[in-house]
């Protein structure tokens, strides 16, 4: 199982999903050694400079090429982390949503500009990255989690139930627009 956990960033992607890493995938087994890997796309990206094409010093990031990174993690399996995660092909995606506010804040908190904070909350309360996780992947296969108020062992909780089969998918479920 292929599952992409993707989100403006601030909206706890990398916090819930660290603690899914090396749990047992299969709960319902005796532990075979089948430890729920996770890959930090970001990390990987940073890691290589054959992964990335330039950098973005107005934004302080780097300009991803998803070829290359496709390329790079291969038929991956277990959870991708990112908000490019869903560029990639997954059987199920989980769109991490935060209040713009609360993002705004998160980000900037976390030394982000504030133009970039501002950026990426209007993001946020347009839907971009749902948006493009529903065009590619169909509303069937995508799992809203509203992280506004939640810690991060409640979401790793949600995104542990989309990936066990015990949430059904809920895309268009957290609306932001009231922020614009």
């Amino acid at each position: 199982m292929r599952v992409a956990v993707t989100g403006t960033p601030g909206t706890g992607k990398t916090s819930a999903t660290r603690l899914l890493e090396g749990e047992d995938g299969d709960e319902d087994e005796a532990d075979d050694g089948n430890a729920r890997s996770v890959i930090h796309l970001n990390e990987l990206i940073e890691s290589g400079e054959d992964l990335w094409t330039e950098r973005d010093d107005d934004r302080g990031s780097l300009v991803a090429d998803l070829e290359a990174i496709a390329d790079r993690i291969g038929d991956w399996d277990g959870i991708l982390e990112s908000h490019l995660a869903h560029h990639f092909e997954a059987d199920r995606v989980v769109v991490l949503r935060c209040a713009p506010e609360i993002l705004e804040d998160r980000l900037t908190d976390r030394g982000e500009p504030p133009a970039t904070a501002r950026e990426n909350a209007e993001s946020e309360a347009l839907d971009v990255i749902l948006s493009e996780a529903v065009e590619r992947f169909g509303r069937e296969n995508v799992y809203e989690i509203d992280t506004t108020d939640a810690e991060p062992d409640a979401v790793a909780d949600a995104i542990r139930a989309v990936i066990d089969g015990d949430r059904e998918p809920s895309a268009g479920t957290v609306d932001f627009t009231g922020y614009l």
